[in-house]
């Protein structure tokens, strides 16, 4: 049986801007502390230690079983990075940072992909055309269109540059839980899949590769990376469709 969609009161997205501004506000904390020599640990604890300083709890941690208040991916990795005391981001790494925060009943989920230090101009692009994506199909979310507009969207911008668009991840519904229906490829067609509707909340995240879509798991079982080990990068913002359009949650 389908799973529904569910449509979210002004109240509960009133809740869930507040559990998405406690997210938006870590990753601004990170973008300051960043710096080379930091343990992925290290990151993990800011990250913790601001959620829980706001009032709210890791959305990540736990779920699933796992281990981290952040998912923390470098380089080549995509997604699911477990922070580790022995993982230490270097001049030129990028770095992904995947976060959650659960405040009263409802949850956000927001990413994004830092450089440490000075990066390489292929790097650069790379997050610069990520970023660029997100920000367009935000540009499109309104009640009456379908997610396939979304999609279609992040992934010209992406194929245009000869990148890989990820296929085996997607974005998702969130709300009382942190993944609800719909599923949100980052690939599509203009005019198919689901019809937004007013009070929906959905993760809208691209996840890209400078060369193959295609992915493998690493031994740890949870962290995905590029089947070709080129780099990737990851944005993510956690949006409202008002009867005026995008409302990002996930920002300060």
């Amino acid at each position: 049986m389908k799973e529904e969609v569910t449509i979210k009161s002004a109240e509960e997205i009133v809740t869930m801007r507040k559990a998405g501004y406690i997210a938006a506000l870590v990753l601004d904390t990170l973008k300051k502390e960043l710096k080379p020599g930091m343990s992925t640990y290290e990151i993990d604890q800011i990250a913790e230690k601001t959620i829980l300083d706001n009032g709210a709890t890791p959305s990540f941690k736990g779920f699933g079983g796992f281990p981290a208040a952040t998912c923390i991916s470098v380089n080549e990795e995509i997604v699911h990075g477990i922070p580790s005391k022995g993982r230490i981001v270097r001049e030129g790494d990028i770095v992904g940072i995947d976060v959650g925060a659960y405040y009263q009943g409802f949850h956000s989920d927001t990413a994004v992909t830092l450089a440490v230090g000075q990066i390489s101009q292929d790097k650069q692009k790379l997050l610069d055309v990520t970023k660029k994506s997100l920000i367009e199909a935000i540009k499109l979310i309104k009640p009456g269109i379908h997610l396939g507009d979304i999609q279609e969207t992040i992934q010209k911008i992406i194929e245009t540059e000869g990148y890989g668009v990820i296929r085996d991840l997607t974005g998702h519904g969130v709300g009382r839980q942190l993944q609800e229906p719909p599923q949100i490829p980052n690939y599509g067609k203009k005019g198919t899949g689901l019809i937004l509707k007013e009070g929906m909340t959905i993760a809208v995240e691209p996840m890209v590769s400078i060369g193959t879509w295609q992915v493998r798991v690493k031994s740890n079982g949870w962290t995905i990376v590029t089947a070709d080990g080129s780099p990737s990068a990851h944005f993510e913002h956690t949006i409202a469709i008002t009867k005026n359009g995008a409302q990002v949650l996930t920002k300060i």
